[in-house]
């Protein structure tokens, strides 16, 4: 089953199913008002969901449209909790060697994650609005799952079958104002800005022999400014595992439905397959010549990140947003610092 969130001009939208070529849509306003509500009540509403999905794909559906990436918001434009991993130890491993810093062995233990902010995701084509490109603008392609109600201590096992919907993320980061943050010691806030989901979430049964031992076995294509620079794929390196690391989560505190969880940049070892985020290039560069070329985003650029199903179908639709400058609200008493770039 897939599902996305149509704009409606409210802040949550309306709760659509799509069909599973992603050409045809339905409201399923008559089942449940919006994906949160549908998630806090899973059980009986998920079957109902499935019913409207089987007459869409079959044709008999009433009501159905075109489905337009174009109108979808974030299946949850807003969520309990965004906790986003870092499953790709690679990745870690990579950032670390370039600034020479020795690797813990604890990475390869337990997951690294943080919590973002929840309250203002972007849809799959929304501008990335920021005010500076001083700030290193990057892309990030990653995976992500929803889940349902996960009690506090859960094992990786019961995690699993909390797992409601899995979808793509374009974890947008600022990385050139993230190393003054982490010095602080207190995490990220204004380096990890409002990042983007795909224009629709599916449950995990749709992706078929894809999904497997609580990882997504495909692989995650990004293109900058056209140009594909990545296509890692995403079941691969993948240390630790969906449950795992919403087990991580769910150590000391009950997971409510609706919280979303990221794997973090999708990293393979063989760097053949690219990269999925600037950042990770750099390294390469750094560990390879002693200094990094590719710059970073800059206003007008665009990126692109989908993945397709084993017949070339595209199983979530794509993430494909522009870079645009923003500018403060006329009158506004207060504008950011920063520059232009």
């Amino acid at each position: 089953m897939k599902l996305a969130t149509i704009k409606d001009g409210s802040r949550d939208g309306q709760l659509a199913v799509v069909s599973c070529d992603l050409t045809r849509a339905v409201l399923a306003d008559g089942i449940a008002p919006t994906l949160q509500r549908a998630l806090d009540d899973w059980a009986f509403i998920a079957p109902q969901l499935q019913q409207l999905h089987a007459r869409l794909d079959a044709g008999t559906a009433r009501h159905a449209f075109a489905f337009d990436p174009a109108r979808c918001m974030a299946p949850l434009p807003r969520a309990f909790q965004w906790a986003d991993g870092s499953a790709y130890v690679n990745h870690v491993e990579l950032v670390r060697r370039a600034r020479n810093a020795e690797m813990p062995a604890s990475f390869w233990q337990e997951p690294l994650m943080y919590q973002g902010g929840a309250d203002d995701f972007l849809g799959p084509t929304d501008d990335i609005l920021l005010a500076s490109a001083i700030w290193g603008i990057d892309f990030e392609g990653e995976v992500a799952v929803i889940t349902g109600d996960v009690p506090m201590g859960s094992s990786a096992a019961q995690a699993a079958a909390c797992i409601r919907l899995v979808l793509l993320v374009n974890d947008v980061s600022l990385r050139n104002l993230i190393p003054q943050e982490l010095a602080k010691g207190f995490g990220f806030v204004q380096s990890k800005p409002a990042c983007a989901f795909s224009p629709v979430a599916v449950t995990p049964d749709e992706l078929g022999e894809a999904w497997q031992d609580g990882r997504l076995h495909r692989p995650l294509q990004v293109a900058w400014n056209g140009v594909q620079v990545g296509a890692p794929d995403a079941g691969v390196d993948m240390v630790f595992s969906f449950p795992q690391l919403i087990a991580h989560l769910a150590r000391t505190r009950n997971v409510r439905a609706g919280s979303i969880i990221g794997s973090g940049t999708v990293s393979n070892k063989d760097a053949a397959k690219g990269y999925t985020c600037i950042a990770e290039k750099r390294c390469l560069e750094m560990i390879a010549h002693g200094a990094a070329s590719t710059p970073y985003m800059q206003f007008g650029d665009t990126v692109r990140i989908e993945m397709h199903n084993a017949q070339e179908a595209s199983i979530f639709g794509a993430i494909a947003q522009r870079v645009v400058q923003w500018q403060a609200p006329a009158g506004s008493a207060r504008r950011h610092a920063g520059g232009t770039g």
